[in-house]
């Protein structure tokens, strides 16, 4: 019997969009230097390697993101401990969209995510790093 899928990523997508703030690449550019936040890049390792990386972002794949943020797991990184605001961003901003309203949804505030992710990066002008420069 086939799976009947009840709830899409365009529906779970419409969903965290409408919860998360959504920041312009230009203006996520003028954050990266500030001390009160901290950028999360959510691309796996291979998109890394093949596009750089933003000079500073915290590197959390997708995958581990819930055990990284939540303090009584065993995985836990003091990088989400920190008093700052957590700027989400993926490839192209879906991932990051996602992973923002779950963020938010576990209690980290505040959070955002960059709007078309670190392709809108790249074309705004934004430092990179690495492979992809």
């Amino acid at each position: 019997m086939p799976q009947t899928i009840t709830r899409g990523y365009k529906a779970m997508l419409d969903e965290a969009l409408a919860k998360v703030e959504s920041l312009p690449a230009s203006a996520a550019i003028t954050m990266l230097e500030r001390d009160d936040v901290q950028l999360v890049d959510l691309r796996d390792p291979r998109e890394l390697e093949r596009e750089g990386r933003v000079p500073g972002a915290f590197h959390c794949p997708r995958g581990m993101l819930e055990f990284w943020i939540d303090p009584d797991s065993p995985y836990h990184k003091q990088a989400f401990a920190a008093d700052k605001t957590f700027v989400f961003f993926c490839a192209a901003g879906w991932r990051s969209a996602l992973s923002a309203a779950t963020a938010q949804e576990m209690g980290l505030r505040p959070v955002a995510h960059i709007d078309g992710g670190f392709a809108a990066w790249k074309a705004a002008g934004g430092a990179i790093e690495g492979s992809g420069t």
